[in-house]
């Protein structure tokens, strides 16, 4: 068990170099026995931490399909991929990342084995685990989120804490499997409690510098309780390894994810029909806004519950359920937690109060569940780098509303065989290939068949309700 991470290394730096150095300047420290003391604690609380939480990290193997050019001929061949996650549930619930699971036709758990106190200290290899099949309940690509189910009972398990009550500064320690390396730890800070990657983005991250790499995926961050405040989800690193720039899915936004896959199969989100801007002081200044920070509503939507409810563009969303708006983001998740229900909305508008109740309807679109219906290696088109399914009726429902009824959805993009970094996205329709039309996986299959490597390849899709060609070159 690995126990290594850039936040100790400083703490022990710190405890036993500035006792020598206030030695060299004003003589003899009488409290090198404290300092002993407070770093045998602090040893002795980590040991105490990992001991706790370690049976509850698992490793997640997959198996998928790739491009494999063996004896000069192009062959799908299967691929491994490996990840972590963590047990949520006594009854063999575990929490991952959606992109740890991604496309996988199979999903296997390394489940530590159990060991007996009387045994715990006698070598430091700690027995192999059992490995056992786990099936996919349900996946979020939105929060990044997947939830597995493997047979067991009174297994050791985690518990979420409260995200919203992790403070920048925090001890952070990160579990998981990076390159495979079964069951790591490393211990740092949390360097940001809330960080977007885009503005109004409705996921925000926790940023850690504990070190995590590929394979700690879907492990957990937890804080000095053990309790999970974050699911390790990417890095920010040119070169791909740890550079002390990680980030997790805080730990309320994927209890609320699990809990809704564990029993819809799906996360629901509510919308009113609505675009939300967050206000900053230029934009007030802009627009003669009577605040510099909140919420402003932007558009509404034609015959949505926002329209029926009389929201109008240039209101200021004050409160919503009596809790205070502060950005757009907030306000964009709030509306996505309760779908079904009948929601009060406090606005200033004209520099007026005035008080909504608003209808929170689901979201009937749901494009990340098109994914399911590729059940095969027949889905896999190797030379687009693509996994598709047709354009049926039941895709469709899942689907924003398409030009046409004939063609191939894009369920998913393998980043290794892609033929163009910016090129086929999932959810995009493709209707045509080189002035080809397609109406089926088996067109596609077929036209791919006979395109060249090195030639430039017209796809005619179907992105975001617009029609355009997509030029790629094959590899």
């Amino acid at each position: 068990m690995r126990c290594l991470g850039i936040f100790y290394t400083a703490c022990l730096f710190l405890l036993v170099a500035i006792p020598a150095l206030a030695q060299q300047r004003t003589g003899p420290v009488r409290n090198s026995a404290s300092s002993a003391d407070t770093m045998s604690a602090f040893s002795d609380m980590l040991q105490d931490l990992v001991e706790r939480v370690d049976p509850a990290v698992v490793q997640i193997i997959t198996r998928g399909f790739a491009l494999s050019n063996e004896g000069g001929a192009s062959l799908i061949r299967s691929q491994r991929g490996m990840g972590s996650g963590v047990v949520v549930d006594p009854k063999g619930y575990i929490v991952t990342n959606a992109h740890v699971v991604g496309i996988a036709r199979q999903v296997q758990v390394l489940l530590p084995e159990a060991v007996d106190e009387e045994m715990r200290f006698t070598s430091v290899v700690k027995p192999a685990g059992k490995l056992l099949p786990a099936r996919v309940l349900g996946m979020d690509r939105e929060t990044d989120i997947a939830v597995l189910k493997i047979d067991g009972e009174n297994l050791p398990h985690l518990d979420f804490g409260d995200s919203e009550q992790v403070r920048q500064g925090q001890v952070a320690v990160a579990f998981g499997s990076p390159f495979g390396l079964e069951n790591s730890v490393t211990m740092g800070v949390v360097s940001s409690v809330a960080r977007q990657v885009s503005m109004d983005d409705p996921m925000i991250y926790i940023q850690t510098d504990a070190a995590i790499n590929p394979g700690n995926s879907g492990g957990p961050l937890v804080n000095v309780r053990g309790e999970i405040i974050g699911i390790n989800a990417f890095i920010v690193s040119p070169s791909g390894a740890n550079d002390g720039i990680g980030f997790a899915v805080p730990a309320n936004i994927a209890r609320v994810a699990y809990e809704q896959i564990r029993k819809y199969g799906r996360v629901t989100r509510g919308q009113i029909g609505v675009v939300a801007q967050t206000i900053t002081p230029s934009l007030a200044e802009a627009l003669s806004l009577p605040q510099p920070w909140g919420v402003l509503i932007s558009d509404v939507a034609p015959k949505s519950a926002a329209e029926a409810a009389g929201l109008e563009v240039k209101d200021v969303v004050l409160s919503f359920e009596g809790k205070a708006m502060e950005n757009a983001r907030q306000f964009g998740v709030n509306i996505y937690q309760h779908a079904g229900d009948t929601v009060s909305i406090e606005l200033l508008r004209n520099g007026q109060k005035v008080t909504r109740r608003v209808a929170v309807l689901e979201r009937p679109r749901d494009p990340d569940r098109v994914l399911s219906f590729a059940q095969s290696a027949e889905n896999l088109i190797a030379k687009l780098g693509l996994v598709g399914v047709d354009l049926t009726g039941e895709v469709m429902a899942l689907m924003p509303p398409v030009r046409r009824f004939q063609g191939v959805v894009v369920a998913g993009v393998i980043a290794d065989l892609s033929a163009d970094d910016n090129s086929l996205r999932p959810g995009d329709v493709i209707y045509e290939v080189n002035n080809q039309r397609v109406t089926s996986l088996a067109d596609l299959r077929a036209i791919a068949a006979n395109l060249q490597s090195g030639s430039p390849v017209a796809l005619l899709i179907e992105r975001l309700g617009q029609t355009q060609f997509l030029l790629l070159e094959l590899p």
